[in-house]
Order: structure tokens, then sequence, then C-alpha cells
């Protein structure tokens, strides 16, 4: 059941079809195999074995799949890290999940050496042209050692939203069973150029990238940091037919239209994912990129993918479609009982995608997953086609004179606004209605927008207690993967 084993099965397949490309370097499938084999046994020779965890801190690099399924080849567990991530954060997260050693590129290894120092674990410092002599040098190790569909793949950290980082154990069955079904669902095959953007160690690019890519013998083309330009060349001059994105990469690509000539008529889909795309966002895209976007809705715990608006049936804008093959949803109340069709409950997900648990964290695994069933805390409706329509995050929802206040609604209005590029809606004590809605907003390059213009615009197309009375202009901060922080929006 290792998933590994992809590699060598596309390279017995179609030993020259290009696997990696990144900027003019491609691999084809019989060399990625090649440098996986050798790596292991770089990887082998620092101890690595069976269940042994192998730290892997890059940006989308060809040497990322290179280690990634290295490690799995040798039974190994791989731990994926954000390379921004600093010495501390590091020297948490390796204390928690004690790898055997780590491999990081030489540009962001400096806090990874300092971590290393901190916690005794071996930093194996990629230095491009040197990592590759290296590897080219190495006896190949041509064996997949065999592991069992629940033996944990690969430890991904939570974002930590509600406290420290906990590492979600997704098993080969969670990772196989989850690409095979996207690869259907978007009906990936060996001839697709997949848009390889999304961050690698991150689980949406992890999976419905890389092992997408690997396992249907397509092309992953990667691209080491976003930039919408440079995104817009690759889809022109390597003919990508399958662009992935969050919601923030594609009002990028909207406002890069706007500037510099594109041709993205080889994109067939597009998938998104990470957060609820605004629907003014998705039809913009349709219209200007002209390629249709499914969007999807997982989690790190459910390795990710749990539902997906597909081909069958048409998309419905703003849902998130309905569960993909192998997964249950269901929306349940405070008590975990099941909410009539159209009103609002939790996203509850039990399938062969949902996670071994929490490293080490038994107590927090039974609260999440209770009853057999993972408690996502987003909040959704279910329409009476069974599309699924996210509503927003629980902890996000605002409470105002006892009205329950969903950002993402009013987030929608703000959307429509012609000189909106970017919005959040948080909420801010209020000493008399408990909490106030509040928006952060970035504006058009050259808008003459007011604040009050802004408020006044949402209160004609909302209730009265759900409009922003406070609204303030600026850049929104985002994680890694483009999705907007708003635990660390502050509004005066």
């Amino acid at each position: 059941m290792n998933i590994a084993t992809w590699v060598s099965e596309q390279a017995a397949a179609r030993a020259d079809a290009p696997a990696i490309k990144q900027g003019d370097l491609v691999l084809t499938y019989q060399v990625l195999d090649s440098a996986v084999s050798r790596c292991a046994r770089l990887l082998a020779d620092a101890g690595v074995g069976v269940g042994d965890r192998v730290a892997l801190i890059m940006p989308n690099v060809a040497y990322f799949p290179i280690v990634y399924y290295a490690a799995l080849k040798l039974g190994a567990v791989v731990l994926p890290q954000n390379p921004l991530l600093k010495s501390g954060e590091i020297e948490y997260l390796w204390n928690d999940a004690t790898p055997k050693v780590a491999v990081a590129l030489s540009p962001v290894a400096e806090e990874s050496s300092k971590a290393g120092e901190l916690t005794g674990v071996p930093v194996i410092v990629a230095t491009p042209g040197e990592f590759d002599a290296t590897i080219a040098g190495a006896e190949p190790i041509t064996e997949v050692v065999d592991r069992d569909g629940d033996d944990t793949a690969v430890l991904l950290y939570t974002s930590g939203t509600t406290g420290q980082p906990k590492g979600a154990e997704l098993t080969h069955n969670n990772i196989r069973s989850n690409t095979v079904t996207m690869i259907e669902v978007l009906q990936a095959t060996s001839e697709d150029v997949i848009f390889g953007g999304l961050p690698l160690f991150h689980v949406f690019g992890q999976t419905c990238a890389m092992n997408l890519s690997v396992a249907a013998g397509a092309t992953l083309d990667l691209l080491p940091k976003f930039d919408p330009v440079e995104a817009l060349r690759i889809i022109a001059e390597d003919k990508v037919t399958v662009f992935e994105g969050v919601p923030t990469m594609y009002i990028a690509l909207l406002a890069a239209a706007e500037k510099v000539e594109f041709d993205a008529s080889s994109v067939r889909v597009a998938a998104s994912g990470g957060a609820a795309i605004p629907v003014e966002t998705l039809t913009k895209v349709e219209q200007v990129l002209k390629f249709p976007v499914l969007e999807g809705y997982g989690l790190s715990e459910t390795a990710p993918v749990a539902t997906f608006n597909q081909f069958s049936k048409p998309s419905k804008p703003g849902s998130i479609g309905w569960e993909i093959s192998g997964v249950e949803v269901r929306l349940v109340d405070e008590q975990d009982n099941d909410v009539p069709e159209g009103e609002i409950g939790e996203i509850t997900i039990r399938g062969e995608n949902v996670m071994k648990g929490y490293w080490n964290k038994p107590e927090a695994t039974e609260v999440a997953m209770r009853g057999g069933w993972f408690h996502t805390g987003d909040l959704a409706r279910r329409d009476a086609d069974g599309f699924i329509f996210i509503v927003d995050r629980k902890k996000d929802m605002i409470i105002r004179n006892g009205y329950n206040v969903y950002p993402r609604e009013v987030e929608e209005v703000l959307y429509t606004h012609p000189d909106v590029v970017e919005a959040a809606v948080v909420g801010v004590p209020h000493p008399v209605h408990g909490e106030e809605v509040a928006a952060m907003v970035t504006l058009r390059e050259g808008s003459a927008a007011t604040e009050e213009e802004i408020v006044d615009y949402v209160k004609e197309r909302v209730a009265a207690y759900k409009f922003p009375r406070i609204v303030r202009f600026g850049g929104l901060p985002k994680g890694p993967t483009g999705k907007i922080l708003k635990r660390e929006i502050s509004i005066n």
C-alpha cells in the first residue's frame, strides 16, 4: 500500500514522459525514479528507517517530490514544513514529532539549522548543484518498503488557530484514496499539465497537485513562489490544463489579467479550495480567464478533500459541492443531531480520507472524533439537491445583540462593490451589543471610495444587524497558502 510505488510504476509505464517541470528543468519519470531511489540511500545512511519522521523544509522545487517519495520508499513518515517558519516554531514541531533527520533547501535552511542545534536533529542542507551531485553518486535503493494502508505516511501540522499546532497523521490509505478520487473528479490523465503553485508542504498542493500528478502520470509544473504574472506566463507557454489555487490566487490572476496579455485557453478545469471563494470572484474568473472553476472543501485532517463540485452535474456558485466517493458528511447541531435541510449545522466527516488521529494527542483526537465523526468546526447548510454551502467557521460567527452574523455573508456583499479587491469581516468587542461587525477592506489602486461609502453600500443590501459599523482600509494578513488570517486582523 506504500504510495511511493506510484513513482516506480510510472517510470515503468512512461519512462521518458515529463514528470516534474521547474522553469527550464524537466525530470522524466525515469529520472525522477532514479533520483528518488538514490535519495533514499542518503536518508538510509542518515539512519532513517521504517516509521521514522523526515522533516522536509522546501518551497516548490524539484527536490521536494524527490525527498518526499524517498522517505516514503524507506517506510518513513514525511513531516512537511512551511519554509518560512522561524527556529522557535520549528523547535516546537521537532520536539513534538522527533524527526530522525531534516532536509532543508539552502536558501531557507538557516532557521532549520538553528532548530537542529537546539533539538539535536541533524539537518541535511540541499544546496542546488551540490545536492544533485550527491544524489547522483549514491547507490540506488530500488526496493519499496511495504506498508499497511493504516500506517502513517505524512504528519501534517495544523495551523494552530486554537493553540499550539497539532500533527494530523495521514495514512497511506488516506492519501491514496483521496488522490485517486480527485483524479476521477478532475478527470485527470497522463496528458495533463498540472499547475504547481500551491505550496507542496500544504495538504491541498500535496494531494491535489503533486500526488495526483504522479499517480496519474501527468506533468507537475512547479512555481516556487506564486506570482500572478509568472503564473499566466506558465499557463500560456506550458499549456497548463489543470489550474489549482486558493481564492487569493484567483483574485491576483484577475488583477494581473488587466495589465498583461494572457492566453489561458489550454486550461480545461480549475480547482479552488483552502477557503471559500467569493461568488463574485468565481464568476469573474470564468468570464475573464474563460475556464470553469470547481470549488471544493477539506482540511488537513481529511487528506484534504471531503466535498467537491463535479462534472456529473452543474455546479452551484457559492457551493462546495457534495461528498466525494468514500466520504460521508453530516451537518449537526450542538448535540450532534442532524439538522433539517436548509438549516445551519457543523460539518462532520467520516470516511477513508479521515486522519488516523493527532500525533501523541489522544485527548484531542477523542474530542475531534467524538461519535466516530471528525468535527470540523465549520458551519454549513445543505439544499434540496444535496449541494452544501459553507456559512462560516464556528468560531468566526459574530453575535450582535443576540443575533448571529455570519461574516462570509457580509463579505460576499463587499466583494460585489466595484472598488473592493479583498475583504474580511470580524467581530470586535462592544460594551452594549456584545460584538460589533467590522470589516477590513483592500481597495483597488486609485479608488476614491470612503469608509462611509462602503458602510452605506452594505447597509442597503443586508439586514440592519448585519452591516459593518466599522470599516478600515488596508492589506489583509495571509498564511502560506494565501488564506486570509482573520485572527491576525487588528481593527481599532
